[in-house]
Order: structure tokens, then sequence, then C-alpha cells
């Protein structure tokens, strides 16, 4: 037994227990914790597999599943998550027209349960997830592995090279990487996977076409604020809301019928960051009540799924959280693609080069605190001509940056197309 495979089998009871804890909470887990140990019914007419960890990276993924839908209606499609906000996403964005999985852990007999049932003809696995048991075991059937959208950052890298030997095996196996830039794939490369494997692609993250329909709702969502001006604190976490609420009772001084819409990341923490609203002295409506925004209203708790767009595009500006404690940042290419300028704190190392490309481009501004969070979020709203122009600058930065899908897709046709009969 390998050190990775004790280790994972140590962690398993902490696991197993986490999923008895989440069943409990969340009555529609309770059915399907034991996926994550490779059980579950056959599927028929051997899927593409699209593994997609939680709510990131399944919107990330979203333009390549449609893509997938369309220009191959033959094929099913398996789309699995890890995590209960994974899959409501694909619920959301897919429906009945794609299969969801929990993805099995990464051990041996839950890894060829799943496999079993699932038989895969490739295994699309997005962004830099490298499960050694996994790849061995599609290596192993003759499944083709693509990496797709994968970013591995300097802090990432240098946390492989502690184990640069088996992260080079590991690597061997795909058939196809698809780095989003450059500097990630020099950095893939360098820890052993072959060059001629990996293929510079660009960040699928880019690929957004907010729809009439979405712009359409967000007037009406707006319409429904009345003639105020709004901000957003999207995706924030444990310590982030107490700065941002703090700053809201600031710049509500200088612009008394300010509306602030928070969406805390984890939907755990819905609660008790409504209460921690309350506890300011604030009037809080929750998203989820149904209870209209009135003018006494200062705080709307985005506290439902699947409305972090709706909420951007209804907005003057956004804060983006994860960013003001040391998370990593989360993606502001959402707010960029609605024309939306984005604030974010230093903490944005999950992210670097999109933040180096919002600021380059003019469509967002980096702040270090508090104070910062203020002075940013008050130049948006108090200079229609800075907004203006950043919302344009965030829209050209996102249409110039797109092409992924095409790329990823034209890497993926030679593993979808039957095999041609040679004379």
């Amino acid at each position: 037994m390998s050190w990775y495979t004790l280790i994972v089998r140590l962690l398993l009871p902490f696991a197993l227990i986490r999923l008895w804890w989440r069943s409990r909470h969340h009555p529609e887990y309770a059915p399907r914790w034991a996926e994550r140990l490779g059980y579950g019914p056959a599927i028929e007419g051997a899927p593409i597999w699209v593994h997609a960890v939680s709510v990131g990276e399944t919107r990330a993924a979203a333009p390549l599943v449609r893509a997938l839908l369309e220009d191959y209606p033959e094929i099913p499609i398996l789309v699995t998550t890890t995590t209960l906000t994974g899959a409501a996403q694909v619920t959301m964005l897919f429906g009945d027209s794609v299969i969801h999985r929990f993805a099995p852990f990464d051990l041996p007999g839950a890894v060829a349960r799943f496999l079993g049932a699932t038989r895969p003809r490739v295994a699309v696995i997005l962004e830099t997830e490298i499960w050694p048991h996994l790849f061995r075991a599609l290596r192993d059937r003759d499944i083709p592995v693509v990496l797709a959208n994968v970013r591995l950052s300097e802090r990432s890298y240098r946390r492989y090279r502690r184990v640069a030997r088996p992260i080079a095996q590991i690597l061997g196996i795909p058939t196809v990487i698809a780095a989003q830039s450059p500097a990630d794939s020099a950095r893939l490369r360098a820890l052993g996977a072959p060059l001629k494997r990996v293929h510079v692609t660009g960040n699928m993250k880019f690929e957004l076409s907010p729809t009439a329909g979405l712009r359409e709702a967000a007037q009406a969502l707006r319409f429904a604020f009345g003639e105020r001006p709004v901000w957003v604190a999207a995706s924030t976490h444990q310590g982030e809301e107490e700065i941002v609420l703090s700053a809201h009772a600031v710049l509500r001084q200088g612009v008394p019928d300010l509306l602030l819409v928070l969406v805390p990341r984890h939907p755990e923490r819905f609660e008790a960051v409504g209460k921690l609203a309350r506890s300011r002295g604030m009037t809080v409506v929750e998203r989820s009540s149904g209870v209209p925004v009135t003018v006494d209203t200062e705080v709307l708790l985005g506290d439902t799924m699947g409305e972090l767009m709706l909420f951007f595009a209804a907005a003057d500006c956004a804060f983006i959280g994860g960013s003001l404690v040391a998370t990593g940042g989360h993606n502001p290419i959402e707010a960029l693609a609605l024309g939306v300028p984005a604030v974010f704190g230093p903490h944005m190392f999950n992210f670097t080069e999109i933040a180096h490309l919002t600021l380059a481009a003019g469509a967002g501004r980096q702040v270090a605190d508090e104070d910062g969070l203020i002075a940013a979020v008050r130049a948006y709203l108090g200079d229609a001509g800075v907004r203006d122009a950043a919302s344009a600058a965030g829209e050209s930065l996102v249409r110039t940056h797109q092409g992924a899908l095409r790329r990823t897709l034209s890497l993926l046709e030679p593993l979808l197309s039957p095999p041609s009969a040679d004379p």
C-alpha cells in the first residue's frame, strides 16, 4: 500500500462522518452519499464524463457541456461534482439534459465501482484535479483523459514539486492537457507533463455570453429595487461580511438610499450572516423570503442558489469575495462580462492572471482593506463616467479573451469521432 493510499484510507472515516453530518442537514443528500464510495446504477451508452468539483468549475464547464450536448446529441453526458452546491448548479444549468453523480473518493475500490457503472468513453477533468488512483484506473481501462482549463498557480507548483516523481508519473497519463496560459503550460511541463500533450487553450471562464433573458430579469429586479444605487458583495467568506457591512454603513452616510446585495459563498452561513447584519441595526430582507425590497431595506441577503449573475446584472459595481481574507479570491469574469466594475482585495492568488488583466484593462480596482473598499465603491457609485469606462473595459476584456471553448473542442474531437476505416 502506497503512502498516498494509506493517507486516503486514514482520512476516509472522517470523510464519512462529514457525509453523515451533511445528510442530517441536507436531507436530499442522504440517499446519494454512497455515490462518493462509487455506488450507483449503471449508465448505458458510454457517456462523455465531465468532472467539475464545485460551483466555480461547474460554471466554467457550462459552455463546454452545452457544446457537447449540441455537437454529440447521441452521446449521454455525465457531470460529476464533489459538493452539494456544485450539484445544485448542475441541476440549475442543465436540468435533465445531463446525468449527475457525485464523484468517488480516490480509493481503488470506489474508483473501480464508479468506472464499472459509468464506463465513460472519455474523461474531461476540469482545472487541476489530479487524482492518482482515478488516473491510473482510467489508463488501465484505455479511457482517454483530458485535463481541461488547467490552472496551476505558482503556489500549487511549489507544493507539487515536493512530490515531483509521482506527479510526473500521473501527468504522463492524460492524452491532452489544455492549459489556461503559457505560464500554466510551463509549470505543468516543468512537473513532467509531456511536451506534445500540453496545449495553451485559454480560460473557458471567459466563454460567457449573457442572454437577453438574464438582462430582462435584471432590469425587472432593478425596477423592483427602485431608483437607488446598488452594489453587490459576492461570494463573501467569514471575516469579510463584517468589513463589507462596516463599509456599507459608511457609504450610506453619503448615499442614504444605497442598497447592498450580500451573497455569502456557503449556504450554511446564510442565516448567520443575516443575523450579523441585523445585529448592526440594518434592515435586512432575505431573497428566499419573497418579501419585496422597500426604500427602507438596507441589505438584500442573497440566500438563494444560482442567482449571482442576476445580482451582478442588476448592480452598479461588485466586490469579489474571498479576497479580503486569505482564501485566494473568486472569479471576477462574471461581473466583467455583464459590464459591472469589479473590486477585490489583496488575496487573489487563485486568480492571479485574471486579476492582473482586470487591473491592466481598467475594469476594476484592487484594495487593501476596508478604507480601500469604501473609496473604490464610492468612486464607481459617484462618477458615472468612471463607472461606464470600467464597464466598457470589462466587456471588452471578456470578448478579447474568448476562444478557449473552440480550442478545447478541437482537441476533444479526435477522441469522440468514430475511427476511420482505412483502406
